[in-house]
Parts: structure tokens; sequence; C-alpha cells
């Protein structure tokens, strides 16, 4: 048997090395708390005021069998009213304009409209069979009513950007009579075309700076985009795989995705809508189910083309159109343009911007909002 001391000195180093466990696992616990907390920080999602707008507030309504959430935002109540139907379907365009503001709340109420079974719209007991464009269509126009008939204002601004443009575009064409004018962000034309347009721009530029890592994981789909004589299935699984692994990684590395400078869709939308306190911690986990949950519905497998108003479209038509936006094809969207008839149009071109303009230049896309959307004019417009 060990003496008494020696006993007594195991004890004790026991102890001590328990003591040090327990401090550096309390240390630990307090960084990942500190992180947590930076990362993903705690608020009762009330919507930033710092302005004072007399209009700022999140907003449910019952709409077609389902609860829509909005944020609506103006620094005047009797401000023109503009209804933003924003991409995905997902991520809600309000976190674009809460990380990177423009301002445009200052001349128009505007209401950012979450898509049914989305971020605050986000119900996982929705049947999938009712998320479809069609639905969402008719959604958007019961908000356009209720959006009139508070503001008492006979015809609102429409505004579509990328996925939106699909959904606002229809509006615009069906719905004449309930707006002023239609503005196009990002205008999503032709799926298929403006994929394998890009798919083939981001493996030329891998090729060229000798990426082989990044060539060898683009190789693996190029049968998917090879033969411009048969749409790809834009459903299939193989398909499904390029987008959830390769595609927005190669978009952003490459300056043509959702902005000209965000290199990663992680660190430039993912941990940023965390942090939103717009939005609280529940609704910011919603923006994440919601866009996985609407993934799986037919909204997100077609090859959405834009409706076919070549004959006329009886509204005022503007296209804010990124000159490196290959997320929805810069040249494509001109071309599609050129066809729409309408009695103003014009087509304005972003030098620094890929795929949000709006977000990327804010004070020229204001410009073009104040002295030709609102005066139904054209006089910024490029010349072509």
């Amino acid at each position: 048997m060990l003496p008494e001391e020696f006993r007594s000195r195991i004890i004790m180093n026991k102890i001590l090395k328990i003591k040090k466990i327990l401090i550096i696992a309390a240390i630990i616990a307090i960084i990942l708390f500190i992180l947590m907390l930076i990362l993903f920080p705690p608020s009762r999602g009330r919507i930033t005021n710092n302005n004072h707008a007399e209009v700022c507030e999140k907003t449910f309504l019952d709409i077609n069998g389902t609860k829509l959430g909005m944020i609506i935002k103006g620094s005047k109540a009797d401000n023109p009213v503009l209804l933003f139907m924003g991409g995905g379907p997902g991520i809600p365009e309000y976190w674009m304009e809460y990380e990177y503001p423009t301002g445009i709340d200052e001349y128009f109420t505007v209401c950012y409209l979450c898509y049914r079974g989305t971020a605050l719209s986000y119900d996982p007991d929705l049947p999938l069979e009712t998320i479809t464009s069609e639905q969402m269509i008719l959604d958007a126009a019961e908000v356009t009513d209720y959006l009139r008939e508070r503001f008492d204002q006979d015809k609102i601004y429409l505004i579509g950007h990328s996925f939106g443009t699909t959904i606002a575009l229809n509006l615009a064409s069906e719905y004449p009579e309930k707006y002023e004018a239609y503005i196009a962000m990002g205008m999503s034309v032709d799926k298929i075309r403006s994929e394998r347009k890009a798919y083939h721009y981001m493996l030329e530029q891998y090729k060229k700076e000798g990426n082989k890592k990044m060539i060898s994981e683009m190789e693996q789909y190029y049968d998917l985009f090879s033969d411009e004589s048969l749409e790809p299935d834009m459903s299939c699984e193989k398909m499904h795989s390029y987008f959830a692994k390769t595609r927005d990684k190669a978009m952003h590395e490459n300056g043509v995705g959702t902005l000209h400078n965000m290199e990663s869709v992680i660190t430039g939308i993912f941990f940023p809508t965390l942090k939103m306190t717009d939005f609280t911690q529940k609704e910011r986990l919603n923006i994440w189910k919601g866009k996985s949950f609407v993934s799986k519905a037919e909204i997100s497998s077609g090859n959405f083309k834009a409706v076919d108003v070549t004959k006329q479209l009886d509204i005022p038509f503007y296209v804010l159109a990124g000159k490196y936006d290959m997320t929805t094809d810069y040249d494509l969207q001109k071309e599609y343009f050129k066809l729409v008839q309408a009695d103003i149009k014009g087509f304005y071109t972003f030098e620094n911007s890929a795929h949000s303009p709006l977000f990327e230049e804010p004070e020229k896309a204001k410009d073009i909002l104040i002295k030709d959307v609102i005066n139904k004019e054209n006089d910024l417009a490029d010349n072509f």
C-alpha cells in the first residue's frame, strides 16, 4: 500500500487535471457561445427603422390557403408603391436590401414579398403541388390588390429579380391595369440557353487559368451541355448535382454570379442571412428550410421561359442588366428586350455589375427609377 502522503498527492493531481479539463471546456464553451452570437445573433425580429420611416413593418396575410409574409418599408406612406418579386425562389429579396442598402424606400413604399413556402412564408405542411408558378402569380395578384387598397393607389410599380422576373412579367402581361410599369433585373429569359452559355464560359476560364481541379469538376457535367441540338433535362439527377456542387461555386469564382465581387455563396449569402437581425433566429433558419422545401416542388425543376409578350406589353417596360451577369445571361436579356413591343421601354447596362445591379450600383439604379421609371421616360437608356 502507498504511503498516505503519496496517495494524497495522486488524488490532488487528479483533481488538478479535472480542474484544467473543466477550465478548458469552459473556455471552449465561451468561445463557441461568442462565435454563435456573432454568426447567429439573437433579435426580436423587428424591422430596422433608423430613418424614422412612416411605413416599416413585417406583415402576414392569409392568401389563397396559406400565410404569406412580407416586409413593407417606405419613408412616406403616400409614396408610389413598389412590389418586389425576388429571386430564388427561397432567399428573401429583403436580405439583399438589408445587406446592401439602396435607399429606394425613400422614393417608394417597397413591399418585399416572400413566396409561398419560403422564408417568412415557410410552412412545411403546405402541399408541394401548390407551389407552382401559376399559383405564385395568383398570390402576387392578391398582394397587389391588398397594396393598392391599403395605400389608396389605383396602380403600383412592379419589379422582378431573376426567378421573380418570370412571375412579375406574367403579372404585367395579365394585369396591366394594376401596374404603372414593370422593371426587370437579372431577367430570366431562357434557362437552358443561359446555363449552356455560362457552363462553356466558366470551363474556358478555368482552362485559361490552368485550374486542373475545377476543370476536372466541370468536365463531369460536359455531356449535359455539349450538344446544342438537344435540350438537357433540367430536373435530372445529374443536373441537380451540378447545381448543388459546382455551378454556384464556379459562378462566383468567375464573377458572374449574384454580385460581380461576391466570391462565395457561403460567405456572401449563407452567413450574412444568419446575422440578419430584422428576422428572428427562427425566421432566419426558415430561410434555408424554405429554400430546401421549395426545391422539391415543380417550380424548381423546369425550363421557365419568359411569357410571350413579343407582340405588345401594355405598360412601360424597363430592364436593369449587369454586364457580367451569366446567372441569367446578359446577351439573352438584351436579345429578348429587343423583341418586346411596348410604347415605352428602356434597357440599362450596368458596367460593374453581375446579377444584382440595383444592389451593386444603387446610385445609378435610383437615378433610373426616379428620372425614367416614375416619369415614364427612357432618357437614360442604352442606345442600340
